[in-house]
């Protein structure tokens, strides 16, 4: 039986908001919000801050109200969905400059004091799903250019203990049929029925 109270959080990830990916991402919301799971989403090209860490974590770099939302659904949430093209086999520059600045230590991670290798996994307990629209075959990239998804799936959401993060991949995104698009997001759709 489906837990229709399960709270998951769109990022739509792409800093075109015409793009296939905000497609994605509204059959995603679409199909969540179709069997009562609670949803909030965010736009990445909606969304306004310095995506450079300038300092790392030496100095404290104050986050702007976008990036305490985005750390403030993070939190609300079950399972979190990611959607992205995939440039240059990886995300865009923007996104990555989001994680840069939003997942920081004490929100999605610790560090153990005296402990070379140890952290503390701060977002246990939520699962995950990303989306990557790409140009070029998946097989084909992985062959030409090795692992794509690994930064964020792993180094990244998984760092912080989210577990499981599924993985879809739709190639080639660019050169598609209107009908393989609409497959992909009538599969999406019941991605989100499923809350998965």
């Amino acid at each position: 039986m489906k837990d229709q109270k399960k709270k998951i959080f769109i990022l739509m990830g792409n800093p075109d908001g015409n793009s296939l990916s905000s497609k994605i991402a509204d059959a995603y919301e679409v199909g969540a919000l179709d069997v009562d799971y609670e949803v909030r989403r965010q736009n990445l090209n909606e969304m306004q801050f310095d995506p450079i860490l300038h300092r790392g974590y030496k100095e404290i770099q104050e986050l702007e109200p976008d990036l305490k939302t985005f750390q403030e659904n993070v939190t609300w949430c079950d399972h979190i969905v990611v959607v992205y093209p995939n440039w240059w086999c990886t995300m865009p520059a923007l996104l990555k400059g989001l994680f840069d600045r939003a997942w920081l230590p004490g929100f999605a991670f610790s560090f153990r004091k005296n402990d070379l290798y140890g952290w503390i996994k701060r977002l246990k307990g939520k699962t995950g799903r990303i989306i990557i629209l790409a140009d070029i075959p998946e097989l084909l990239t992985w062959f030409l250019f090795g692992e794509f998804t690994n930064e964020l799936a792993r180094a990244t959401l998984g760092f912080a203990g989210i577990h499981p993060v599924r993985i879809t991949v739709f190639s080639p995104s660019e050169r598609c049929s209107p009908d393989t698009r609409l497959t992909w997001i009538q599969k999406v759709k019941k991605m989100g029925h499923k809350g998965r």
